[in-house]
């Protein structure tokens, strides 16, 4: 796990993986400004004073503003790990087939393409679960405002769970079949989760939090390759006389 995180970061120099990232970034920011700005549409004319009862102060278009942009800002913190990874997904095959190529030359030849609409149908589904492991723990986070680092320490615990499983599951993708991938997840599932953790612990770190989901991405490619080849089960899929990928250590 350690190996992997570390040759993930290494990776974040090579051009093919910054160019990725850049685009992932720019769509993610994107995002995040289309919802500013749709926040700072439905807060113009809005009366906070007036939904309390008390007295009547409606928001103008720059308090509007300034409403939509923190408001914003506090979401990104809570759904960032969500649109990251949906955004990431559209660019599965490039980020996979970048790190292959330069680590697993022959994992990269044997691979299936995983294409924009499944890889997409993928990042919905680990949207989905992470926005809602995070609205079951929202009273959580609530009640452990009070410890200061509460928040934090079961944001880390949450997404870590459920971000590891889905960098597993992008770099799963493109080998083998429904069966073997799944033998595969069980098998490294607490490496998958500490590769999660320190995602998650990332996340929480500015400018680190950019980098975050490419990093993770890259590292769940790391281990897959550097564990499904060794197991029984590519025997199955490689054939009578096929080699195993070869691992590039030094690269």
């Amino acid at each position: 796990m350690i190996r992997a995180l570390g040759l993930a970061v290494a990776d974040l120099g090579t051009p093919r993986v910054l160019a990725v990232m850049l685009r992932a970034i720019a769509i993610s920011m994107l995002v995040f400004v289309v919802i500013a700005g749709v926040l700072a549409w439905l807060l113009t004319g809005v009366d906070p004073c007036d939904l309390v009862g008390i007295s009547s102060c409606p928001l103008g278009a720059g308090t509007g503003v300034i409403g939509a942009i923190t408001l914003t800002l506090l979401a990104a913190w809570f759904v960032f790990p969500a649109v990251a990874i949906t955004v990431l997904t559209t660019f599965t095959d490039s980020i996979a087939a970048a790190v292959e190529e330069r680590h697993y030359p022959e994992a990269a030849r044997r691979a299936s393409r995983v294409g924009i609409g499944r890889g997409l149908l993928i990042g919905l589904k680990s949207a989905g679960r992470l926005l809602l492991l995070n609205v079951i723990a929202l009273p959580s986070y609530l009640l452990l405002l009070v410890t200061g680092v509460g928040p934090f320490v079961l944001f880390v615990i949450v997404n870590g769970v459920a971000f590891g499983r889905d960098v597993a599951e992008l770099a799963a993708a493109r080998h083998g079949n429904k069966v073997s991938r799944r033998e595969w997840l069980k098998s490294t599932r607490g490496q998958q989760h500490l590769i999660g953790l320190v995602v998650s612990v990332l996340f929480l770190v500015p400018f680190a939090n950019i980098l975050a989901p490419v990093i993770g991405t890259a590292a769940g490619i790391h281990l897959f390759n550097r564990s499904f080849w060794r197991m029984n089960l590519d025997k199955r899929e490689l054939g009578p006389g096929s080699r195993r990928p070869r691992i590039n250590a030094g690269a």
